[in-house]
């Protein structure tokens, strides 16, 4: 026993602590030694660094390029799954070995959460998750994650005329992410948010389990419609209740720049594109652009609007409420719904098959806020707002302030963890790109600036954001370390507002040790 206790024992601890030490420094290989156990030919998915496909794999949905640069942290690896054993490996594996997993359906994620880290990770990447299946008999259709909007509203097209489906109208951006984030668009006063019409969903938890609506329970269910993307599980698809639209609609755009009185048609804009019927959707868009005086640049107001209607029946009714607008007959044009999507995304409307294309948009760096208006602007803040816009660093910013009303004041602000519903007159998006990286300081700045002078007609008591346009500077969870409600609460209320006790609860209950986290992932409450 004593040459047990003197002799092997202390080598046994010996080979044990330079064995622990190499597992130590080898987290990687045990981690793709984990994938090779559990999935057949793991290597045809997974992506490292010495893979010649791993940039390209990489940069492929990454729409952002502020998250794109050499000092940008960079995943291990990138698991590209092609069934849902394969996520639950991934989950499995990433769980033992201590990467943080970041999930990217379309990436569209303004702020790189879904492909960046600051803390060692891999990139569960759903692109190979993209079916759509449209019934429409029952009026529905099943998507996966890794679809686009545009994927999806191209399976819709091509089967019917007279349904679409009410998300927003950039069709690059994964439905994934979209969907559990709200989703609003062009048929939002319609029919309110793309997710209002989930109807169910298939999705993998932190502990492998496939749940679908049944068998995830009602709290959950409705924690992933609008509650944020990685915070709950891996959704791959979800089945969604399709709407009826015409087989003709009519969109218009009327642009005003400052010398034409932008500022006061805007101003009676925002004091009844809330009131209109619900078939009419109506946008400002705010930009700079070159003035009629050479070498001059004027600040534009594209006033823009979908009506689920003919140009016969749109004429008269903006003539009633809106004669400010002058809207003539040349303004409009009469498409198809599916066609009018690609017409505010600023795309040709025709061949439809660009829906398909996650290529036809270009990609440049980018800084996103949002505000949500319940009183109008004075014309003073109205022409100190769009005055903002000649400044430097505005060559390629845009505000997109859209009406909202409608549906939307129908739905209560509980229904869905999406809570910015009745009463507000318009949401404002705010957005500032740039192209060569030594301007980012100045563009984010301005936008910050912008944000700030915004700040006296935002919503008062609780300055209101949207999640789908994350915005890190409302404040961040702790990467490393447990985030307290308190700290949490910073930025959760803004995009949920009283939602945000109850996601916090739902967390705590469905993934209670926090695997699925991010920067702005709702955090669990801290056990007692």
């Amino acid at each position: 026993m004593k040459f047990l206790q003197f002799f092997v024992l202390p080598f046994l601890m010996v080979i044990l602590s330079v064995s622990g030490a190499n597992l130590a420094r080898h987290p990687h290989r045990d981690f793709l030694r984990c994938l090779s156990l559990r999935i057949a030919n793991s290597s045809t998915i997974t992506y490292v660094h010495n893979n010649p496909s791993y940039p390209s794999v990489l940069n492929a949905s990454i729409h952002n390029t502020r998250f794109s640069t050499p000092t940008t942290p960079k995943p291990y690896a990138i698991i590209t799954p092609r069934k849902t054993s394969h996520v639950q490996s991934t989950i499995y594996c990433s769980k033992n070995h201590g990467f943080q997993l970041r999930i990217r359906s379309g990436g569209h994620d303004v702020e790189g959460v879904s492909y960046v880290s600051q803390v060692p990770f891999v990139i569960l990447d759903l692109v190979n998750f993209r079916d759509v299946k449209v019934d429409t008999k029952n009026e529905v259709a099943w998507v996966q994650s890794g679809a686009t909007t545009g994927e999806l509203y191209y399976g819709i097209a091509s089967k019917t005329q007279t349904l679409g489906f009410p998300a927003g109208i950039c069709h690059t951006i994964g439905i994934g992410g979209h969907l559990s984030g709200g989703g609003f668009g062009i048929l939002g006063r319609k029919y309110g948010l793309a997710a209002d019409h989930i109807i169910d969903a298939k999705m993998v938890d932190a502990n492998g389990r496939v749940l679908h609506r049944k068998s995830m329970g009602e709290d959950l269910f409705w924690a992933i419609r609008g509650g944020g993307g990685n915070t709950f599980g891996v959704v791959l698809a979800w089945k969604v209740k399709l709407v009826p639209v015409p087989t003709v609609v009519t969109v218009f755009t009327v642009n005003k720049n400052l010398e034409q009185n932008a500022t006061k048609i805007f101003h009676r804009w925002q004091h009844i594109a809330h009131k209109l019927p619900n078939e009419l959707f109506t946008a400002v868009w705010v930009m700079k652009v070159n003035s009629s005086q050479v070498g001059k640049k004027t600040v534009q107001a594209s006033f823009k609007g979908l009506f689920l209607g003919r140009i016969d029946e749109l004429i008269p009714l903006i003539q009633y409420a809106f004669p400010e607008l002058g809207l003539a007959r040349e303004n409009c044009t009469q498409m198809s719904w599916v066609q009018s999507v690609l017409y505010f995304g600023a795309l040709p409307t025709e061949p439809v098959e660009i829906l398909l294309n996650r290529n036809a948009l270009p990609r440049l760096s980018l800084k996103a806020k949002t505000d949500y208006i319940r009183e109008p602007m004075s014309e003073t803040g109205i022409e100190g707002f769009m005055n903002m816009f000649l400044e430097e660093g505005t060559d390629f910013a845009i505000t997109m302030i859209e009406a909202f009303g409608g549906k939307m004041d129908e739905i209560r602000e509980n229904e869905i963890p999406f809570p910015h519903r009745s009463g507000i007159l318009f949401e404002s998006v705010y957005i500032v790109q740039w192209i060569n990286e030594e301007d980012a300081g100045l563009c984010i700045n301005w936008m910050r600036r912008l944000y700030s002078y915004m700040s006296s007609y935002a919503s008062k008591s609780l300055r209101a954001a949207y999640y789908n346009y994350k915005d890190l500077d409302l404040g961040t969870n702790n990467i490393n370390g447990y985030t307290s409600y308190e700290q949490a609460s910073v930025w959760g209320l803004k995009y949920f507002k009283n939602n945000f006790k109850r996601l916090v609860r739902i967390k705590t209950m469905i993934d209670p040790m926090n695997f699925f986290s991010n920067e702005q992932s709702i955090p669990p409450l801290l056990s007692p």
